[in-house]
């Protein structure tokens, strides 16, 4: 379910919040389906349980998972991570544009560059 990377300069926790969305997003984690417990995904991830305990404070400060107390965490409404995860994709494309006009590449290549990516998935 989720590989952590221990050359990775980010937290542990951090990964957890990125394998976590991106779990969301693939559609393997549903809205409303019941995350592992705290000590479950510590057990199966080799990892402190207070590393599990700050990713799922993380997630659900940022919306993306609900608590219910005595019964665990959820996945919350798919929609708004979607929509965060748009809005994150506008702020890279933004910066990109950018550094293709310092680079003195014309929108048109700019464009046909994006299909060709686009077209490779």
């Amino acid at each position: 379910m989720i590989t952590l990377d221990y050359a990775d300069r980010r937290p542990i926790y951090e990964q957890v919040v990125d394998k976590m969305k991106d779990l969301i997003l693939l559609g393997v984690l549903e809205t409303d389906s019941q995350l592992p417990s705290v000590r479950e995904l510590a057990m199966d991830l080799s990892i402190n349980p207070n590393t599990v305990q700050r990713a799922y404070a993380e997630l659900e400060r940022q919306g993306v998972i609900y608590c219910v107390k005595g019964r665990g965490n959820f996945v919350a409404g798919i929609s708004t991570l979607k929509e965060q995860h748009k809005e994150e994709m506008k702020s890279q494309l933004s910066e990109l544009v950018k550094k293709a006009k310092k680079a003195d590449i014309t929108e048109g290549d700019f464009v046909e560059l994006v299909k060709q990516f686009y077209a490779e998935k």
